[in-house]
């Protein structure tokens, strides 16, 4: 091989996405590296602390479970916050989204189990193109998915007591109107829930 082709062949490699997965549930996380293999450069950490060890600026994308023994999902995104990364993060639990995942720092919820590979493969393509947008962008995204999580198990009448989603709704309402004038710029998928968002 020469120089040059072999100079091609490692931007290419460098180029492919990095996808982390966490969970300590092994037959999970290889289910989840099994479906995402070839696509992505994909690493496996079987507990939080694993997952902390294996934190770098390559990781483009985690799915990270949020209930572990040793170290939590939250205490992963407490230490991704604090080495200022910019991975995006889904965040994948069995246990039903409430109002407290409003203070975490993540981009998505997906509920487990997450049997279906296409799924998986979309949330990970969606966290990718995310980071292609500016931090305001991302932030509106972050919290239209977070809105929609929470009023898929919530009741109106649960919503409408809490504060916590009615700063949400404000926050959501401030960041539409600034970003209003680069909406267009948003990916059809980004745009459905962006559409949801609207639906008050």
């Amino acid at each position: 091989m020469s120089e040059s082709t072999q100079t091609e062949t490692d931007t290419e490699a460098s180029e492919t996405p990095t996808v982390l997965i966490v969970d300590d549930e092994k037959p999970i996380t290889d289910a989840y590296a099994k479906w995402l293999e070839g696509e992505y450069e994909v690493r496996t950490a079987y507990s939080g602390s694993e997952a902390v060890d294996q934190l770098d600026a390559a990781v483009d994308v985690i799915l990270l479970d949020r209930r572990m023994p040793d170290l939590s999902g939250e205490d992963v995104l407490d230490e991704i916050h604090a080495r200022k990364l910019t991975c995006r993060v889904a965040l994948v639990s069995a246990v039903e989204p409430d109002f407290d995942i409003l203070e975490l720092g993540f981009d998505a919820y997906l509920e487990k189990p997450v049997s279906d590979a296409d799924e998986l493969v979309e949330t990970v393509e969606t966290l990718l193109r995310r980071s292609t947008y500016d931090v305001q962008m991302q932030r509106f995204l972050a919290l239209a998915n977070k809105k929609a999580a929470l009023e898929t198990k919530k009741s109106p009448e649960e919503l409408e007591a809490s504060d916590e989603y009615a700063s949400l709704r404000s926050e959501l309402a401030d960041l539409r109107a600034r970003l209003s004038d680069t909406a267009t710029r948003l990916d059809d998928d980004d745009l459905r829930v962006e559409f949801r968002d609207r639906t008050d």
